[in-house]
């Protein structure tokens, strides 16, 4: 199985901690993996602002990169929801649909493809509050949504409780958004912080020492409320965990 790992810009440039955890715990489960040097954007950005066109040189750029592997690998919900379900600012080809169809995000691959059971090396003994991104829920489907009638489960939340001494907070509406929205943070910032403020309150009123998300850009934006409020909370993307990181 040869996989390319698909880095989201924001995450190489702020976070890069978490691209290195999502590349050692894909070796760590015997995974082939390559890294293309040439990647951008995905086009997301553009995309999301109406301005189609104009995200059609970054996702051609993207097929060119990641054509001829077995699945593309990537740490956020958002990306790879932009891959799967909106990369057509260019032609269809049968190379395009093979790149779309052949993209996961890490949270799924690491479930429904490899289907991973055990993290021996994981060990986190705090307690954490999960926080699923809304393209994580109700884009890529990783969790049962309160708004459907439907049975409950959760896939992070599956691959989280295979490490050792991990406990969880449970917030009081746990699939409610955190206000990021990409662009949204930034065209209605009020409105953007005062829903990322009672986010990190439900969490740190469950009890959570830690928030976890599949999600960094979730997470930047809650570590920045938090920070404003002066909220006692660390934050963690479920890479880095699953990978054995200990705080």
């Amino acid at each position: 199985m040869k996989i390319a790992l698909f880095i989201p810009c924001f995450i190489d440039a702020y976070f890069p901690e978490v691209g290195i955890a999502t590349l050692e715990l894909l070796e760590r489960l015997d995974c082939d993996v390559d890294y293309p040097l040439t990647q951008t954007c995905c086009g997301q950005p553009m995309s999301n602002s109406g301005c189609q066109r104009d995200a059609a040189g970054c996702e051609a750029l993207f097929v060119r990169n990641f054509s001829g592997y077995d699945h593309i690998v990537a740490p956020s919900a958002s990306c790879v929801h932009h891959v799967r379900d909106h990369l057509d600012a260019i032609e269809q080809t049968d190379e395009v649909r093979q790149v779309r169809r052949n993209t996961y995000e890490l949270v799924d691959f690491l479930h429904d493809v490899l289907q991973v059971k055990t993290f021996p090396w994981a060990a986190f003994p705090h307690k954490v509050g999960l926080h699923n991104s809304c393209t994580a829920l109700r884009a890529l489907g990783h969790a049962s949504v309160s708004e459907i009638d439907q049975p409950p489960f959760s896939k992070p939340l599956a691959l989280l409780s295979a490490v050792k001494d991990i406990q969880f907070a449970h917030p009081r509406r746990p699939d409610e958004c955190c206000g990021f929205g990409g662009t949204f943070s930034v065209t209605e910032a009020p409105v953007s912080a005062k829903m990322g403020y009672d986010k990190v309150n439900d969490h740190k009123d469950a009890g959570a020492e830690y928030i976890v998300s599949a999600d960094m850009s979730c997470l930047m934006h809650q570590k920045g409320c938090a920070q404003r409020m002066g909220a006692n909370l660390k934050f963690m993307h479920i890479a880095q965990i699953l990978n054995g990181a200990h705080a």
